[in-house]
């Protein structure tokens, strides 16, 4: 139960675990951020599929607790070398995480940014209703941030010719 098997050496585990860890860490930064940060069901089951897939890769058939802790060990290690990583450097924070995207900017969408981040319309309508607005025509900016958030910054009556101008000074 906690002894490894003889035919792996304890450091095989470890190579394991980061050859797999930086594989799926690209697939998904392939995939996007709106897969990532609005995960849908569809999104959850593909990735409860590919940890599964990736399971024997890493453990090599050797299912004992001494080879999970070690993998476990490992991927956090990992995980944690790498946010210690961005932290330090900008350049590994953007490779990591990506920058952010500006979908709306003065009531207009760009077709092309939500192209290349993978973003149907349907799903930037429902973050602007889910910020209290009705359409890109009352948003000054709709940015999709590193995280898959879209955060919505509204125009102000006066940015759209509204009358919040200041009155004439009298003399």
């Amino acid at each position: 139960m906690w002894e490894l098997s003889q035919d792996q050496p304890w450091w095989t585990f470890v190579i394991r675990a980061a050859v797999v860890f930086g594989f799926v860490l690209l697939l998904l930064r392939i995939s996007g951020k709106r897969q990532i940060g609005q995960m849908t069901p569809f999104d959850l089951v593909l990735l409860l599929l590919i940890s599964n897939a990736v399971q024997n890769s890493m453990n090599g058939g050797d299912n004992t607790i001494t080879a999970g802790v070690i993998l476990a060990a490992t991927l956090m290690g990992i995980d944690a070398g790498l946010g210690w990583l961005a932290f330090r450097s900008r350049k590994v924070e953007q490779l990591l995480e990506g920058r952010p995207v500006i979908l709306i900017h003065g009531g207009k969408i760009d077709h092309r940014a939500l192209a290349e981040v993978q973003m149907t319309q349907h799903d930037l309508q429902a973050a602007i209703r889910a910020a209290g607005h009705t359409g890109p025509e009352e948003i000054r900016y709709a940015v999709l941030e590193t995280n898959g958030h879209v955060s919505v910054i509204p125009l102000e009556k006066s940015d759209s010719g509204g009358d919040n101008q200041v009155p004439a000074a009298k003399h």
